[in-house]
């Protein structure tokens, strides 16, 4: 007969012992995902730069500058940097004014933030022409979103840039008929229909090749094998093997993935045996809590535009601390007033209980942060917070842990009904963007958004199964939201 209580018992172990496995996979995917290269990182007049070249190369080679997209940074393009290097190119790859590692913000005024991004990659292309070994007279940039813009302006000022790669290029209005000179731009097939149209757009003013890169969007088309094809064709370097775009972020997933897992047996280690139980797959009262929190984002999506939180020196991010201040609290309200839910969904009693608890509470706050930041820095973006980042990252976590609070209780804990309310959410923001409510680049990062909000559902799951308090689960699983947005959307002044 199967010991059931044995292996109850021995599970936590097991489940450990899978993490530590799955970590460590990921540590070797991220740890080779660049290849055979040479790697520096430096500053120059302020801006960040990440200087990658091959490890073996003779004489004089061509160099590339890459710039990132709007909340993107220079770890986010590692990938096309190593492609190139990889290829044969000396690449330089920067954080524009308000992103990454970069301490000075970018101005919130349009012209200022354009003139911001034209010097540092002023910055960026003259620290590459000064490098030893790199042919001064070979230069090509390549950009995203946002720095696509850039480089395509910049390219289009400057005749001496031989090469110019603009994927997802948000608008068509600096190119013209040879300028700038041998212009590819890349699209994601899955893209909205805008950059499609930005695309053709620049390719009849004067752009050489328009390629669709199939079933990609804004963000997948950075770690698209078929666009790192293209990119290497296009600027004409060597033929060296690339390696894959997509190890590194695959390595990250693992990690992710393993420190999910691990927080089960850490859960049971501060907090001793199973108490709680796993949410049933049936949420009760299920039409009131999706209409509540339609009622609550609904409200959030008007007010939101109107507090002073959108004054904050993060850009988009103003408006999602309103939103999800508000929602929360609407949701919290609500929840009182109607006497729905329940302050915490068990726990130890008595003093020594809560203050093993509030011990485990600290420690699960700390491991949050863990796995979301370290995973995130090594294997996608940069998610170190710098400067005024750390006081606006309280701020985001406040408004996040609200709504996690608010769903919890007008959920009563059920992880089912918190995805079902994570979805209201994400419908809500993306209605909000598509009427003029919240800015537009909400509308990319919503999916990012969506899957944040599950994960944290996932690990509201696990923490009740030890009878963890709402308002705990709440702060420990909202970091998990928070982090990502404060540490990627840009700091504005």
């Amino acid at each position: 007969m199967l010991n059931t209580r044995g292996l109850r018992a021995r599970a936590p172990v097991l489940v450990a012992v899978v993490a530590v496995l799955l970590a460590g996979a990921g540590v070797w995917l991220v740890a080779g995902a660049g290849g055979d290269v040479l790697r520096r990182h430096t500053v120059v007049d302020g801006v960040p730069l990440d200087v990658v070249r091959p490890a073996t190369a003779a004489g004089r080679r061509p160099g590339v500058v890459v710039a990132h997209g709007f909340a993107g940074s220079a770890r986010l393009m590692a990938p096309i940097g190593d492609t190139l290097a990889a290829r044969g190119f000396v690449v330089v790859l920067l954080d524009f004014s308000g992103h990454g590692a970069h301490e000075r913000g970018l101005p919130s005024d349009a012209d200022a933030a354009e003139a911001a991004r034209q010097r540092d990659l002023d910055v960026a292309v003259a620290h590459l022409r000064g490098l030893p070994g790199v042919d001064p007279a070979r230069i090509a940039l390549v950009g995203h979103s946002m720095g696509a813009g850039a480089v395509t302006r910049y390219a289009a000022g400057h005749p001496g840039i031989t090469a110019t790669v603009a994927i997802s290029l948000p608008e068509a209005s600096d190119v013209a008929p040879g300028r700038p000179e041998r212009l590819l731009l890349l699209v994601g097939g899955l893209e909205f229909a805008g950059f499609r149209d930005a695309a053709d757009e620049a390719a009849r003013n004067g752009g050489d090749a328009v390629v669709v890169v199939p079933a990609v969007e804004h963000i997948s088309i950075l770690y698209a094998p078929r666009a790192h094809r293209e990119i290497g064709r296009w600027l004409d370097g060597g033929g060296g093997v690339a390696p894959s775009p997509l190890r590194g972020v695959a390595g990250a997933g693992l990690l992710l993935l393993a420190l999910l897992i691990g927080v089960y047996p850490l859960s049971r280690l501060l907090l001793g045996g199973v108490s709680g139980s796993w949410p049933p797959a049936v949420v009760p009262r299920f039409g009131r809590v999706l209409g509540v929190a339609a009622g609550a984002a609904a409200v959030a999506a008007l007010v939101a535009p109107i507090l002073p939180t959108t004054r904050l020196p993060l850009a988009v991010g103003g408006y999602v601390v309103g939103f999800t201040l508000v929602a929360g609290g609407v949701m919290l309200v609500w929840t009182r007033v109607r006497g729905a839910g329940s302050a915490a969904s068990g726990g130890a009693a008595g003093r020594s209980g809560r203050v093993r608890v509030g011990v485990a509470v600290l420690v699960l706050v700390a491991y949050a942060a863990v796995a979301v930041a370290v995973p995130l820095h090594v294997g996608v973006t940069h998610a170190v917070p710098t400067g005024p980042r750390w006081w606006l990252l309280a701020l985001v976590w406040a408004g996040f842990a609200l709504l996690a609070y608010g769903s919890e209780r007008l959920t009563g804990g059920n992880s089912v009904g918190l995805l079902a309310v994570s979805a209201v959410v994400t419908v809500a923001l993306t209605g909000a963007a598509l009427v003029g409510l919240a800015p537009g680049f909400v509308l990319l990062v919503v999916p990012l958004l969506a899957v944040l909000l599950a994960w944290q559902a996932v690990w509201s799951a696990v923490l009740h199964r030890f009878a963890v308090p709402y308002w705990a689960i709440a702060l420990v699983g909202s970091l998990l939201v928070a982090w990502p947005v404060a540490t990627a959307l840009p700091v504005v002044v």
